[in-house]
């Protein structure tokens, strides 16, 4: 059945689509590379231990930063709830626990886990603090350029859009008004009104 509607252009392909899997194909050979280059420089039991020692210190790293992780989330936990027995406002959480890029150590771990000597390198120079410290500052402004460059109708506001799903089926794009809300620009600091009364 046609509809006389001209066909969707075709999405054209991101680079990440595109480069990623040549990227991990050569990643894959230069790792088997180094790997039989030292093997036969220094002897296969020096390549297993290496090897095995990187799978252990990673395994080590991952379980220290995931008991760190949970130790912040927790005594947020606790801080809110504290705050809420109280009945004053919680307090924005503090970032001391974000200084830590708990994320880059995990990610540290999980590199010397997997074998090979590009990755334990990699995940190596992701234990040292200054370049989890470096990472990280350019991973926030990386995810803030995209956010302030996000169009409108996008992530930034998907919770202030709304679709109605007519009962023929279509589906109407639209935009939740209340009433009871204050009218005018919200300043960046409010909060935003709850969806639901």
């Amino acid at each position: 059945m046609t509809t006389g509607a001209p066909p969707p252009p075709a999405r054209k392909r991101s680079r990440a689509r595109t480069f990623l899997p040549l990227g991990v194909a050569a990643w894959l050979v230069l790792e088997i590379w180094l790997l039989t280059l030292v093997a036969n420089a220094a002897g296969g039991l020096t390549v297993l231990v290496l090897l095995v020692g990187g799978a252990v210190l990673g395994a080590v790293v991952v379980k220290r930063a995931g008991r760190r992780a949970f130790r912040n989330l927790s005594s947020t936990f606790q801080q809110a709830q504290a705050a809420a027995q109280a009945g004053v406002a919680p307090s924005p959480a503090d970032r001391a626990g974000a200084d830590d890029r708990n994320g880059f150590l995990m990610l540290g771990g999980l590199l010397l886990m997997i074998p090979g000597l590009i990755s334990d390198a990699a995940g190596l120079l992701l234990l040292i603090p200054q370049v989890r410290s470096l990472l990280g500052r350019y991973a926030e402004r990386a995810v803030e350029r995209r956010m302030s460059a996000a169009p409108s109708g996008s992530l930034q506001d998907a919770f202030q859009q709304a679709r109605i799903h007519r009962p023929d089926g279509k589906v109407v794009p639209g935009e939740v008004i209340r009433e009871d809300a204050p009218q005018g620009p919200r300043r960046p600091e409010e909060p935003r009104p709850p969806l639901m009364p």
